[in-house]
């Protein structure tokens, strides 16, 4: 079983824990014996189930089980233990006829059983990775407080401690039950207070993943990291003005949209260069109230040509402008779309292509040159060029090229039906000895680019998308018939796909190492409480930046604890991956700017820090990153007068 599928099983089994103590308890409390002990026995048995699910979930990784091991389960098993040893007894007696099994100390135990597996679900669903001193503490304290409230509910009734007083003995019991209420309150009240103090504590700013700390190297400010003012010899300059305004626009099946766009168009303007010429584009905004940028999506540009809001620049208001300039050093498919409040803008329609073809013009090799940008509006998912065309002629033999590029949150399936192909670059770079493979289903992540190329065959060849048979891409040959796609193709694995190569460097020797476990949990995003999307247990901005130096080699654990999948994407660097749930990549070197984090995977990548500056580091479902999965990598020395907020309350 897949880390995903054990990680729903332990949360089953734990639900199934906290139903059963709580019908133990219940029953208990009622004096139903028999109902009683079939609740306690299969309560232990659910527990010890449990404790076997957390033990696989332990061999995936600590980061699956850390809050279960040090917090969860040894309440639990503390809390069952006392609950077996009080109510068991009377309970086997009361099944022998003697007694009816029924104990104030008996209904307590239980029933704190029962709050103790309430509690160590809510921490994981709440909390999550890591646990805290804060948390653990605040848990303890309820918990507890749940035990002496109950024990007060179900204290003997009045006319019995009037009974009890008469005797010496009964007077006794009385000053011991009083004197642990109090101690026992005074120590919940004690240690919650700790907790909830220790919760204020400020988080570190930075972490170092293992190297040195910040260094009294002179400053730079990433406004100073501009692109390069000309081209390359022989190359030229690519000027484009892109206007963001509203606009109602025609989808390829007709339907009208409103829509913020550039140009007025969606996608905005193809911009197209060659290897080394200097793109420059000025962007204006005429009437988006939130504000534009505009970021070069896996492009990687110096730093202050990035357009993250707050980190890079100031949002581009309304009648407002900011001229974009890099060289296109390059090669491959690539994409551009707003980064202030991306969630929103992204989705609505800002967003556009860019291709750099190398030096001498488009790829000798291809005579049909597709870019598809992949989007969906409105439930209806929408993959055209900049025609908007889904029909295209082919005759047999020539060579061809999709560019397939995901602007969407989610990952998209695609099925390429009607002939053998190769997968020739991802994320814009070539793969080494790429195979031509066939019936194979690729998933391409939120912002990921995949080139497929091949020559087209006598019959027609489709390019489907989620399973829609009705939509899509078609390229017709001499035989006009339709392909056939076929169902449950199995996915093409690009870490065994390719053929090995030399890399740049070591990455078992890095400079410095981050992990990043991603989940969900209550946090502080924006200054504001939420249910959010984490790293390590924070939300943006809380969450401390990577502090890395110029020349480091930097390697990332990313893992994910959540049940939904995040495309982790890092700016300004592409990313070699290494493994994927602690299997190597064996094909080509895949390197990539957005990987697919799967729920329960473990993913290591690496890098070169060559480029300086500040960098968003963030999923690229885009309503993830605004709710709190994003943060920053920080080059040693580098600073931004642009008050790191990165868009304010409008988040990503």
């Amino acid at each position: 079983m897949t880390t995903r599928l054990w990680l729903i099983l332990d949360h089953v089994v734990a639900l199934l824990g906290v139903a059963t103590w709580f019908a133990a308890g219940v029953t208990l409390a009622l004096r139903r014996t028999r109902p009683a002990f079939a609740a306690l026995v299969a309560a232990v048995l659910v527990t010890l189930v449990r404790v076997v699910t957390v033990g696989i979930l332990a061999g995936r990784g600590w980061w699956f089980v850390q809050e279960k091991v040090l917090l969860g389960l040894p309440m639990l098993v503390a809390a069952g233990a006392g609950a077996v040893l009080l109510a068991g007894p009377r309970l086997l007696s009361a099944l022998r006829g003697r007694g009816d099994g029924g104990s104030a100390g008996g209904v307590v135990s239980v029933l704190t059983a029962a709050y103790a597996a309430l509690a160590g679900l809510v921490v994981t669903f709440l909390v999550g990775y890591p646990l805290t001193w804060s948390t653990a503490l605040i848990t303890i304290s309820l918990v507890c407080a749940g035990a002496l409230l109950t024990a007060r509910v179900v204290a003997p009734p009045a006319e019995n401690i009037a009974a009890a007083r008469v005797a010496p003995e009964g007077r006794r019991a009385i000053s011991r039950r009083r004197f642990i209420g109090w101690t026992g309150g005074a120590a919940v009240v004690t240690a919650a207070g700790a907790g909830t103090g220790l919760s204020f504590l400020p988080a570190e700013s930075v972490t170092v993943g293992g190297g040195p700390g910040r260094s009294s190297r002179t400053a730079v400010s990433v406004a100073d990291l501009r692109g390069s003012g000309s081209p390359a010899p022989g190359g030229t300059v690519r000027r484009l003005v892109l206007t963001a305004k509203k606009a109602t626009v025609r989808l390829p099946s007709g339907r009208e949209i409103e829509a913020w766009t550039y140009n007025g168009e969606i996608p905005g303007p193809a911009i197209t260069a060659t290897q080394g010429d200097l793109i420059e584009v000025r962007l204006r905004n005429a009437d988006i109230e939130d504000g534009v940028t505009l970021h070069w999506h896996g492009y990687d540009v110096p730093c202050g040509e990035d357009g993250a809001p707050g980190v890079t620049q100031l949002a581009v208001g309304p009648g407002e402008e900011f001229v974009y300039r890099f060289r296109a050093d390059q090669v491959g498919t690539y994409w551009y779309h707003t980064h202030h409040a991306s969630h929103l803008g992204v989705h609505k329609g800002l967003y556009g292509t860019l291709v750099v073809n190398p030096r001498g013009g488009q790829r000798a090799d291809v005579q049909v040159d597709l870019t598809l940008p992949v989007h969906t509006f409105g439930g209806t998912v929408v993959i055209a060029g900049s025609d908007g065309r889904t029909e295209h002629l082919a005759p047999p033999g020539t060579p061809v090229r999709l560019r397939l590029i995901n602007t969407d949150s989610d990952p998209h399936w695609i099925v390429l039906a009607g002939t053998p192909f190769r997968m020739a670059a991802v994320d814009g770079r070539d793969l080494n000895q790429p195979g031509e493979v066939s019936d194979v289903g690729l998933h391409l992540p939120a912002g990921g680019r995949y080139d497929l190329v091949f020559l087209m065959p006598d019959t027609s060849v489709a390019l489907v998308v989620d399973d829609d048979r009705d939509g899509g891409l078609r390229l017709h040959g001499d035989d006009p018939g339709e392909a056939r796609v076929e169902d449950d193709l199995p996915e093409l694995d690009l870490l065994r796909y390719g053929a090995p190569a030399l890399v740049p460097f070591d990455a078992r020797d890095a400079d410095r190492h981050f992990t990043m476990v991603l989940d969900r949990g209550v946090a502080m995003v924006d200054g504001r409480p939420a249910y959010a999307h984490t790293v390590n247990g924070r939300g943006h901005p809380s969450i401390p930046g990577q502090l890395v130096a110029e020349g480091d080699v930097v390697r990332f654990t990313v893992v994910n604890r959540s049940l939904e999948t995040h495309p982790w994407h890092l700016h300004g660097h592409p990313v070699l991956i290494l493994s994927r749930d602690g299997t190597p990549s064996t094909g080509s070197p895949l390197w990539v700017d957005t990987f697919d984090v799967r729920p329960g995977e473990t993913w290591e990548v690496a890098f070169r820090a060559t480029n300086p500056g500040i960098w968003m580091n963030h999923c690229h479902n885009l309503p993830h990153a605004h709710q709190g999965m994003m943060l920053r990598l920080h080059y040693d020395g580098v600073t931004t007068p642009f008050g790191g907020s990165h868009g304010g309350s409008h988040g990503h």
